[in-house]
């Protein structure tokens, strides 16, 4: 099964504030923020992430337990990027 994700173009911007140490809360967080910045039900938002209302609704709500993948799935259809930024390397180290 081919599944392809389109970001959705966003009506409104929003002004998220980037922090350091993301938590399951403060991903959810954005999450609905940027969803309701859209206009867009939970259903809606579901149905064009490939996910479930229920991941929706428990992604939302923080639960820290949530899958990576489909958690990516949903910030790509709100056109979310998630950025990792390795810690630098210590003194010392080898390189790979």
């Amino acid at each position: 099964m081919d599944i392809r994700l389109e970001p959705m173009i966003l009506s409104r911007s929003v002004k998220i504030m980037t922090r350091r140490n993301l938590t399951a809360a403060k991903i959810g967080e954005i999450v609905r923020a940027t969803r309701k910045a859209a206009g867009l039900r939970q259903d809606e938002l579901a149905g064009a992430a490939g996910v479930g209302l229920r991941f929706i609704v428990d992604l939302e709500a923080g639960k820290p337990t949530a899958q990576i993948g489909k958690t990516l799935q949903v910030l790509a259809a709100l056109g979310c990027s998630l950025d990792i930024t390795p810690p630098p390397a210590a003194k010392g180290a080898r390189k790979a």
